[in-house]
């Protein structure tokens, strides 16, 4: 199974109930860095993702999953908080500036494109 893992802006920052954007600021440009770029998995493996920020971003991290021909998935929000329907495989952990994404069991069905994005200040970045 191959988890390409690029970044990429979505189309509508907004469309997800838990924002907050009056409590966002404007500071700049947050630089947002993905590793692994790509990687091959095997099933059942645990599957981490490292997401860096050039700043600050408190717990304000968003984990997206975007499956071929499909729109990008909400998987974790505030750093940890599960989306709701989101499996328990899916853990989200970090603060500050340094994040991952870890997925237990990796299974068929999560190979797709997985993103992270800062929600701190505008603009929201990936």
């Amino acid at each position: 199974m191959i988890c390409d893992i690029f970044r990429a802006c979505l189309a509508d920052a907004f469309s997800c109930p838990h924002r907050r954007p009056w409590l966002l600021r404007s500071s700049g440009e947050i630089t947002v860095t993905q590793t692994p770029g790509s990687r091959s998995v095997v099933p059942e493996q645990t599957f981490s993702i490292r997401c860096q920020t050039s700043s600050y971003v408190g717990n304000n991290i968003e984990w997206y999953l975007q499956k071929s021909g499909e729109a990008p998935k909400l998987l974790i929000y505030y750093a940890t908080t599960r989306q709701s329907g989101v499996s328990d495989r899916f853990r989200g952990s970090g603060s500050g500036s340094d994040f991952t994404l870890t997925i237990s069991g990796v299974q068929a069905e999560d190979s797709g494109v997985y993103y992270c994005q800062q929600g701190n200040s505008f603009p929201f970045t990936q």
